[in-house]
Order: C-alpha cells, then structure tokens, then sequence
C-alpha cells in the first residue's frame, strides 16, 4: 500500500474526530491563556484605583506632590514633607467633579473585571460558550469605564489644588509643570487590553457554538 494513496488515507470519520480532538485542546490552551491575562488585567485595574500616580510634580513645579484618582498629596513650600488628602469613602474631599467622575468609572471598571473573574465558577454549572460570551460583554463594559475615566480625569486639572503644585498655567486638559505618571499610563494600557479580552472571548465563545453544533452533527 502506497502512503499518499486514497486507500492509505484515514476514514472520514476517524479523520474529524482526530481534527476535533485538536481543536478542542487548542481552545482550553487559549482559554486558560485568556483565564490568565483577565486576572492580570484585574490585577492593573485594582493598581490604577488604587494607586495615587497618575500626575505628579515636575522640576519646575511649585509644589511637590502627586495626585492619584481621589488620594493626593501635596507639600506646602517649607518642608520636604508632604499632606495627603481624599478618600473614595469620602466624596466632599475629592477636589474636583471630574476627579469623583473618573474615580467612579475605574471604581466600575475594576468591580466588573472581578465579577468577570467570579463568573469563572460558572464554567462547572452553564454552556462554556455562554460564559465566554457574559465574560466578554463586562470585559467590553470595563474597558468602556476605562476610557472614560481616562478621558474625563484631566477635566479635573484645573482644580485649586492641581494649580497649587501645578502652577497657574494649568487648565482643563493642561497640565502646566507637571507630568503624566504611570498609574496614568497603565490605566491607557489596560483600555487596549480590555478590548483585546473581550474580542478574544466572543471568538471562543463562538468556537465552543460551533463545537457543539458539530458534535450534534456527528450524534444525527
């Protein structure tokens, strides 16, 4: 029997199952792959929320300081030492209304991100193209709060306290002496990684739809 040959070719059958066996092992390697950089993604989002970087002093500023979503701190021109303000639990302390708004989407975002992370126990009870498909919608929802919060944040610039490390140059959207720092940067990251996850779980989902019409196929 000559290899190449129709009578040397496997069944059509056996052929299928052999092609579906690795598409299957192909999907969970990707899955846990994207099980992996959601929780990453979680992980930036708690960071960006957290952390009070997102702008801070320069060489020429007046002031030293920092100024995060809704935690700042500041120096008062005699000292080294620095006062912090603000608190998430404490809207009135927050110095502007852009400020609150920003801190409320990546708030939102963060807390979707994590919901995200929880409906993973769904994958032992529901259709596991139906939990990718859920997973992707509040991947979707969160990278949305991303950029808003991204967006709406500098809105806040102009704030007294923002000017006072700042310098009065500084308006909505200018940020005078300062400069951008990384918890900003980071936050503008994760609107790319956002979009990326939640493509990356509609197309498994998808997969899995098809699978599972296959298989029906297969059984008729």
């Amino acid at each position: 029997m000559v290899p190449g040959t129709p009578a040397a070719m496997l069944p059509a059958s056996e052929a299928a199952k052999i092609y579906q066996t690795n598409y299957v092992r192909n999907s969970r390697a990707i899955g846990v792959l994207w099980a992996i950089f959601t929780i990453l993604f979680a992980i930036v989002n708690v960071v960006c929320f957290i952390q009070p970087y997102w702008i801070g002093d320069g060489v020429d500023t007046p002031q030293a300081g920092y100024f995060g979503l809704f935690h700042y701190c500041i120096g008062n021109g005699l000292s080294r030492d620095l006062k912090c303000y603000g608190s998430f639990t404490n809207f009135s302390s927050i110095p502007s209304g852009a400020f609150k708004a920003a801190s409320f989407f990546i708030c939102t975002s963060m807390v979707l991100v994590l919901t995200c992370i929880a409906c993973f126990a769904l994958f032992f009870f529901c259709s596991t193209a139906t939990v990718y498909k859920i997973c992707g919608w509040m991947q979707l929802a969160a990278g949305t709060c991303l950029v808003l919060g991204c967006l709406i944040y500098p809105d806040g610039w102009d704030a007294d306290e923002v000017k006072r490390m700042c310098g009065e140059q500084t308006d909505k959207y200018t940020i005078g002496a300062c400069s951008v720092r990384w918890a900003y940067i980071l936050a503008i990251m994760g609107i790319l990684d956002a979009l990326i996850l939640s493509f990356l779980a509609f197309v498994l989902g998808n997969r899995q739809d098809g699978l599972m019409g296959e298989e029906l196929l297969g059984d008729s």
